[in-house]
């Protein structure tokens, strides 16, 4: 049924196990009861919510013993030895008197145990010196299980987990609906890397694919800039900061993908930056998505980074673009740009909660199919990993509802005043007849 190792399991269900017993019954003809028949009696062990065993003495019914469809005492003895084949181990000694133990069926595992393996053996895990997941991922997992997760789940078996539980545990923990689809994606995670590790069979069904989450919301309203407003605040900005917001707006990067360039990724001579790492928070990385390793026109910009890696201590092919002032050997954080960007927008009343690099990149993604490029190419720049996920980013701004309805009522009226001057000229021929 599955090829983790008996350690493995013992470890993740806590240590329980059940008895392991070789059974051979003897088969008996019950005359009491109406119709004889044949029967014997067996032992059943049933793990218990709490994570005892609990042995039952069952009766089996194998066939009757007299009538037109009886059955002979041999023939009752092979279909016991055929039903009792699942029960017993088949390699444990023949001796009955031997009590050995076997381990504990799946749904005795404890969550807890599991998520505990997926977080040291995937989350943490590291090859050399890079790690399997990248570092904003891995602390988002971290916190949602040590906050979230382990606090109401650690001690539940698989066998224990029901839809409906885990939708109300959602409800009343979240506020958020991205936070409800993060913690279900996590558990779903984990059981299926325990389905790729053998630790769970294929045939095992995932918990959390009957877990529907309530309809969509936004705690923050999608909202950008508008052309003008940007315009005022990025007035208010200086370099470093005003480059890094310009290269957001204009090429759609993530500010971890700016902060993240060395003088190699830029070629001043094709005017593009290659996105080939990351930095989060001091955690240098592979970008978020293969797809987010790309090159991006820097247009205008090209002047004004050359003008900016020449004044530039360090201009040696592995130095930082933006560099920290007191540690040129390390990276700048967003939380800067950040911050200076909220304080020039506050100054011009244009700050809202989720203003902030990221909706730079929002209202690129947004301008740039406004201006003509389609979603595929936007979603290619943007280095999604598919149109649907730019499809979110994208906002539909009033300005561009405006134009676009101008645009079918203006094809509107120049079709009415088509049809009201051929009218016009059929009542002509008409009078003129």
């Amino acid at each position: 049924m599955m090829s983790a190792t008996g350690g493995t399991l013992q470890a993740l269900t806590g240590g329980v196990r059940l008895k392991n017993r070789v059974q051979h019954p003897k088969v008996n003809e019950c005359r009491d009861r109406g119709m004889p028949y044949w029967f014997f009696r067996y032992r059943d062990d049933d793990l218990l919510p709490g994570g005892t065993i609990k042995t039952t003495r069952k009766r089996r019914i194998v066939g009757p013993s007299k009538g037109p469809n009886a059955i002979s005492r041999k023939q009752a003895e092979v279909e016991r030895d055929r039903f009792l084949v699942e029960l017993n181990c088949a390699d444990a000694p023949c001796d009955r008197s031997v009590a050995e133990t076997k381990p504990a069926d799946i749904g005795a595992i404890l969550f807890g145990k599991l998520a505990d393996l997926w977080r040291s053996d995937f989350v943490e895990r590291k090859i050399g010196e890079r790690s399997l997941i990248a570092a904003s991922t891995r602390e988002k997992y971290i916190i949602h299980l040590e906050n979230h997760i382990q606090p109401r789940w650690k001690t539940v078996r698989l066998a224990e987990f029901r839809a409906k539980e885990v939708l109300d545990w959602l409800q009343e923990e979240c506020t958020s609906w991205h936070t409800m689809a993060d913690l279900r994606n996590i558990m779903s995670g984990i059981f299926t890397k325990a389905q790729e590790w053998e630790i769970l069979p294929d045939s095992f069904a995932n918990p959390m694919q009957r877990v529907k989450l309530p309809r969509k919301w936004e705690v923050r309203d999608k909202r950008i800039l508008t052309e003008d407003q940007t315009a005022r605040v990025f007035a208010r900005l200086e370099d470093p900061h005003l480059l890094i917001c310009e290269t957001c707006v204009d090429t759609g990067t993530r500010i971890s993908e700016v902060t993240g360039l060395k003088i190699r990724n830029v070629d001043l001579e094709s005017g593009c930056i290659r996105i080939e790492q990351r930095n989060w928070h001091g955690d240098i990385d592979e970008p978020k998505t293969a797809r987010s390793r790309r090159t991006l026109a820097l247009g205008s910009l090209t002047k004004r980074y050359r003008a900016w890696i020449a004044r530039l201590q360090r201009r040696e092919p592995d130095a930082w673009v933006f560099p920290q002032d007191d540690d040129l050997r390390e990276p700048m954080w967003d939380s800067g740009v950040r911050s200076a960007l909220k304080r020039a927008a506050a100054a011009e009343g244009y700050d809202f909660s989720g203003l902030g690099p990221h909706s730079l990149r929002r209202a690129n993604i947004t301008w740039r199919q406004e201006v003509g490029g389609s979603s595929i190419e936007t979603s290619q720049i943007a280095g999604h990993a598919n149109t649907k996920i730019t499809e979110e980013y994208t906002v539909v701004q009033l300005r561009r509802q405006e134009e676009l309805t101008r645009r079918i009522q203006s094809k509107r009226m120049k079709a009415e005043k088509r049809s009201k001057g051929k009218l016009v000229e059929i009542k002509s021929k008409g009078t003129a007849a």
